[in-house]
């Protein structure tokens, strides 16, 4: 189960890293654009949808890296002040409803490309590209994220059994601020290593 993992680790920090190029690349679009509409009085014609496109993209892709990091937004005020057990248990449902969720926005989305890809539907833009493109990207990005859940799920369900209850906080739960503090110094210190 460990060699699964680490393999949809590093999947999902590729995704990371595609995600976060293409959202990079869209705000690029996006700045040129403005600069020739100021300057120049015309337009890339599409930037706006293009960079809706990559936008929609490049957080699919992005979604297994942060679930495994736990970079979620939570709001976690009454949450830490619960036995850890019941902390655990809670990020155990949090996790459930979470992939039922997005196994929901996955099987609706499966339909729209399928209805795309029928009836070639294309965009409205002097662009005109076919529909299915963007959302089969989008797709392929929602079923790693989906993998990478399930495998997570399955990993918890394995350390629960074992009442590994540490390893399991470490995994699904909030970050601490310890832990917050602690990758932020790691971080400082590669980054010093690396001046040297």
């Amino acid at each position: 189960m460990e060699a699964l993992m680490a393999s949809i680790r590093r999947v999902s920090q590729a995704g990371l890293w595609l995600g976060g190029a293409l959202v990079l690349l869209a705000a690029v679009l996006i700045a040129i654009d403005v600069v020739l509409r100021a300057v120049f009085r015309t337009s890339i014609g599409g930037a706006d949808e293009l960079s809706g496109f990559a936008l929609a993209i490049g957080t699919a892709w992005a979604l297994g890296a942060a679930l495994l990091d736990r970079a979620h937004i939570r709001i976690d005020s009454l949450y830490a002040h619960f036995p850890l057990r019941v902390r655990l248990a809670l990020d155990f449902l949090a996790l459930i409803l979470f992939v039922g969720f997005f196994g929901l926005i996955g099987w609706h989305g499966i339909g729209v490309a399928t209805q795309s890809w029928t009836a070639s539907s294309r965009s409205q833009s002097a662009l005109e590209i076919p529909l299915v493109i963007p959302q089969s990207l989008w797709l392929i990005g929602l079923a790693v994220f989906l993998i990478t859940s399930v495998a997570l799920l399955i990993s918890v369900l394995v350390l629960a059994a074992r009442g590994d209850v540490i390893q399991l906080s470490r995994l699904i739960s909030t970050r601490s601020v310890a832990e917050e503090v602690g990758d932020e110094v790691r971080s400082l210190a590669e980054l010093r290593a690396r001046e040297d």
